[in-house]
């Protein structure tokens, strides 16, 4: 294998691999006290890593890069990492070297397990505001209206005689029906698809209660999570434990509170 003036073994026959020096020129030290040829990684100029030949001649120029032209530094070309050896194109940055074997690794220490997470106090899950008051919303209980058929409030209807009183008659049978109080409001009465009415509480039946308009009464939720009733303008009215209330005032809820609507209605508010 060709040796360079500077000790490096070669592929290469012309300049050498490792320095770019070439081969078969003057040794590292010329005559007349010039400097040592510079390493393979020096960038003082085209001429740095070549030597002079012997006589005191000028320096020779680096072989060019045959695909950018820029001076020859080793096997790479610093500017686009063309291969002298092989010939092959670079990707326009300096290859990087090989990595060296890895050392064995050492055996990994057992690993520790973990200790078991404390479990978190009930009080630190509810939600709570920063003066420490619980969440209005996360601690209201859930509403729901049970929706019946109630033969009292029928017959005060047929006593009071109004103008459709004896066209109703009280159901043989109605299920009870439960619909649980979400969102803003929950509008109470009867679907129309001519109106594109889909009321929350549909009571369209069967049974189906003929004194009950399509739109009757809204459930509206208040700001501390209780309910509230109101009646838009119903053509019957509705009742709220017994009495009569205005049209378009809202009416607050509790617990057990009894909604009458129609001819034999009635929703049974129950929180939580």
């Amino acid at each position: 294998m060709p040796t360079c003036p500077n000790g490096h073994d070669s592929a290469a026959t012309d300049f050498c691999d490792s320095c770019g020096m070439r081969i078969g020129g003057p040794p590292p030290a010329a005559a007349g006290g010039a400097a040592s040829v510079a390493s393979a990684g020096d960038a003082s100029g085209p001429g740095a890593d070549a030597g002079g030949p012997a006589g005191g001649a000028g320096p020779v120029p680096a072989e060019p890069c045959p695909v950018c032209g820029a001076p020859r530094t080793g096997q790479f070309c610093e500017a686009c990492g063309f291969d002298y050896i092989t010939g092959k194109a670079g990707t326009g940055s300096v290859p990087v070297p090989a990595a060296a074997p890895a050392s064995t690794p050492a055996p990994a220490s057992p690993a520790v397990p973990a200790s078991p997470a404390a479990p978190a106090s009930p009080t630190a899950e509810s939600a709570a505001t920063p003066g420490g008051t619980p969440d209005a919303a996360s601690a209201a209980p859930a509403w729901t209206a049970v929706v019946s058929a109630d033969r009292a409030y029928f017959d005060s209807v047929i006593a009071a005689g109004g103008p459709d009183a004896q066209t109703i008659e009280f159901p043989a049978y109605c299920p009870e029906r439960r619909f649980p109080l979400t969102g803003r409001e929950m509008r109470i009465g009867r679907r129309s698809a001519s109106r594109g009415l889909e009321p929350e509480i549909d009571l369209t039946g069967p049974p189906a209660d003929p004194g009950i308009s399509h739109l009757h009464a809204v459930l509206i939720t208040e700001p501390d999570g209780s309910w509230a009733v109101l009646d838009p303008g119903s053509s019957n009215g509705t009742q709220v434990n017994g009495g009569e209330i205005a049209a378009g005032v809202r009416v607050p809820l509790r617990d057990g509170d009894r909604i009458s609507v129609g001819g034999w209605t009635v929703l049974t508010i129950q929180a939580g």
